[in-house]
């Protein structure tokens, strides 16, 4: 995940499979749609600003809720990899 603080604006990326994670947080937060998840590349702002109004909560808090679920998406992926 790359996230780098400026004084401005947050930088925000998403990595990884972006469809697995969207059913992730679909499936923690039942208010979510595929509308308000849809992410296009360089519009990662507009997709925090969504989630954050739906959520009733801040920018930075679906930021770090979205980081939290990249970070067990990777380690899930090595387990499994481990496994096979």
């Amino acid at each position: 995940m790359d996230t780098t603080p400026n004084r401005n604006n947050d930088v925000f990326k998403i990595t990884g499979n972006w469809d697995e994670q969207s059913k992730g947080l679909k499936e923690k937060f039942s208010q979510l749609t595929d509308s308000d998840l849809k992410f296009e590349t360089g519009k990662e702002k507009e997709l925090l600003e969504r989630v954050a109004t739906k959520l009733n909560k801040k920018p930075e808090e679906v930021m770090n809720i979205i980081n939290k679920g990249q970070s067990e998406n990777k380690r899930s992926d090595k387990e499994q990899s481990e496994k096979d």
